[in-house]
């Protein structure tokens, strides 16, 4: 074997040792590039879908607010519905309101129909306080539509309101709201009523063009 035979041996496998090593040196730092911009990346995901709940969450206790006049009535009430059957001390609990703070607004959402209320019945003998649940939100919706479309009727009707020779009536009511529920079986049969009549207004029309 020559000279130059050993050394260019010696030279290819210097040059794999070293391009080894700038692939090992490649895949450390793309390791190292994962655990730094995963875990952040993930974080920070984390903390946009918790603001983003957070931010409807605090959208809906502002709506209830409007809705019960008060904060800390839309608490109790979101509580209720998340957790029916509760005693003012759990509810105090839940919400982090103070017992007193919960017991005089029960007592007020009570007066107001918006809670029920009943004695826990409770295996030994002792107090038994009590329980409390909170009507569905349709419920809800439906006592304060009255209000809405009250409100909505004063400003429909506010130029006949400031013109005060005007001899129209100031007490129309253009606007009205209804609130129906109903059920998906209710709503997939009145869709395939309607499907079956219109079919039945199409055939009639061919048959019409064909006569």
């Amino acid at each position: 074997m020559s000279t130059d035979d050993t050394e260019n041996g010696e030279g290819d496998e210097h040059d794999l040792d070293d391009n080894e090593k700038e692939n090992d040196r490649e895949q450390t730092q793309t390791s190292e590039d994962d655990e730094v911009i995963g875990p952040d990346v993930r974080e920070r995901l984390g903390e946009g879908a918790d603001k983003a709940i957070e931010q409807f969450d605090e959208g809906l206790i502002d709506l209830l607010a409007w809705m019960l006049e008060t904060e800390t009535r839309a608490r109790i009430y979101i509580s209720l519905r998340n957790e029916p059957d509760q005693t003012s001390d759990e509810i105090a609990e839940r919400t982090g309101l103070y017992p007193s703070t919960v017991r005089e607004a029960l007592a007020s959402l009570h007066d107001d129909d918006i809670v029920t209320r009943s004695k826990r019945q409770n295996a030994g003998a002792g107090n038994n306080p009590y329980e409390y649940s909170a009507m569905p939100p349709s419920d809800l919706v439906g006592d304060v539509v009255d209000d809405i479309q009250h409100h909505l009727n004063s400003v429909f009707n506010l130029d006949k309101y400031m013109d005060h020779s005007s001899e129209s009536d100031n007490t129309s009511e253009p606007v009205t709201i209804t609130v129906t529920e109903e059920s998906d079986g209710a709503n997939h049969d009145e869709a395939n009523t309607d499907d079956d009549s219109t079919r039945k207004d199409i055939d009639d029309s061919e048959k019409d063009n064909e006569e």
